[in-house]
């Protein structure tokens, strides 16, 4: 065969080559943009069924226990003459499947409740009165324990100065508690309250 029809056969085959292999590659290109395209986004139905797997942060499941989201105290109005003392009520409400350790507490390592009065216009504390506790079996101690449950009084006595100022005021107070349920004791909290005083 000629050498110059020799070459441009060659040249031709390759060509060809060339040609169908670039028709595949655009065919192949093609199906995927048309499959991207028809494929479906997820339903509506899937996208809820996946968010609900997860629990929303203020759901029960997602909120943290503490000791003092489970108490409150709240204190009575009291009234003193100048110079002289007089009870005053302090009233726990503890939550339902709660507890907090008595004062004194069955056992040195747990946190006993107390209540702190800060002295304050001419009043200040002379002794606090703790109610009297409850025994209790739990799982997590060998022996039954004292605690408070449901609501409670402390009754502390303050007594104003001679020279404490007539009229109405609120004393500073702290209440340290650490709430337990039936299986566990969470960490110790402090509750801020004030004692509302009219010194006569």
């Amino acid at each position: 065969m000629n050498p110059e029809i020799h070459g441009w056969v060659k040249s031709k085959s390759l060509n060809n080559m060339m040609t169908h292999s670039t028709r595949t590659l655009l065919t192949c290109l093609t199906l995927l943009v048309v499959s991207a395209a028809c494929s479906k986004p997820p339903s509506p139905a899937t996208n809820s069924a996946s968010q609900s797997a997860v629990a929303p942060a203020g759901s029960p499941a997602a909120q943290k226990i503490t000791s003092e989201g489970v108490v409150k105290a709240v204190a009575q109005r009291v009234e003193i003459p100048a110079g002289g003392s007089a009870e005053a009520t302090v009233r726990l409400t503890i939550q339902s499947g709660y507890h907090v350790n008595a004062n004194p507490p069955t056992f040195p390592y747990l946190k006993a409740t107390v209540l702190e009065i800060s002295p304050s216009e001419g009043v200040s504390v002379a002794f606090i009165t703790y109610p009297k506790a409850e025994e209790k079996k739990f799982a997590f101690a060998e022996k039954p324990l004292a605690v408070y449950e449901g609501d409670t009084d402390l009754k502390p006595t303050l007594k104003s100065d001679k020279t404490a100022k007539k009229g109405e005021r609120s004393i500073p107070a702290r209440l340290r508690i650490q709430a337990c349920d039936d299986q566990v004791c969470y960490p110790p909290g402090t509750l801020e309250l004030a004692i509302p005083v009219n010194v006569k």
